[in-house]
């Protein structure tokens, strides 16, 4: 699982597995994960995340949106 980025403590990576899905990053962090969709940027699914960690990683996916993609 290839780490993209790194901020607030929330690991941004991929699956090189699930390459089939339309383009997405996931979040990890001690309480939770999340799946987010890239185009556009939109929460798929979160577990374990708290409303304002949601709204932190949508913040990083929307700034850090075209280094994800390159990756």
């Amino acid at each position: 699982m290839p780490k993209v980025l790194e901020r607030y403590g929330i690991r941004f990576h991929f699956y090189g597995y699930d390459v089939k899905e339309k383009a997405h990053i996931h979040a990890s962090g001690k309480v939770g994960e999340a799946k987010i969709w890239l185009e556009p940027v939109e929460l798929q699914h979160s577990q374990g995340f708290k409303a304002n960690d949601i709204a932190r990683i949508m913040s990083v996916v929307e700034e850090y949106r075209e280094e994800i993609l390159e990756a």
